[in-house]
C-alpha cells in the first residue's frame, strides 16, 4: 500500500471553462456572484464550485454527472433556494426549456 497522497482534482472555475454558460454579475473578497443560463438540452464541462447557494429562477430537469461517473437526476421548482456544498459536475437541461439560476459562491 502506498503512503503517497492521492492526486487532487483540479478546480475548474466555470466562468473560464464553460463562459458560455456562466457569468459573473459581482466579486468581492466575500462572495461571487454566478448568472447561469442554458439552452434545451445544453451540456457543460466538468468544472467546481466552492460551498454556495443556489436561487432557482426557473423550473429546471437537469442532469449531473460527477466526476466518479455517477448521476443524478434533479428537479427544482422556481424559486427555490438551496445550499449547495462545494463539489465539482457536469450539468446537462434535460428540459425543453432553457433555465436560469444565481449563485452565489461562497469564499470564507
Amino acid at each position: 500500500m502506498s503512503t503517497a497522497p492521492k492526486p487532487q482534482m483540479s478546480v475548474q472555475d466555470p466562468v473560464k471553462v464553460d463562459p458560455k454558460h456562466y457569468k459573473v454579475e459581482l466579486e468581492n473578497d466575500q462572495v461571487r456572484v454566478l448568472r447561469i443560463n442554458y439552452g434545451a438540452h445544453e451540456k457543460s464541462v466538468m468544472h467546481s464550485h466552492p460551498d454556495g447557494v443556489a436561487i432557482f429562477q426557473k423550473e429546471i430537469h437537469c442532469r449531473f454527472t460527477f466526476p466518479d461517473g455517477k448521476t443524478e437526476e434533479q428537479r427544482f421548482r422556481a424559486g427555490e433556494t438551496l445550499y449547495m456544498p462545494a463539489g465539482s459536475h457536469l450539468p446537462e437541461n434535460l428540459s425543453d426549456q432553457p433555465f436560469e439560476v444565481i449563485l452565489v459562491e461562497l469564499k470564507r
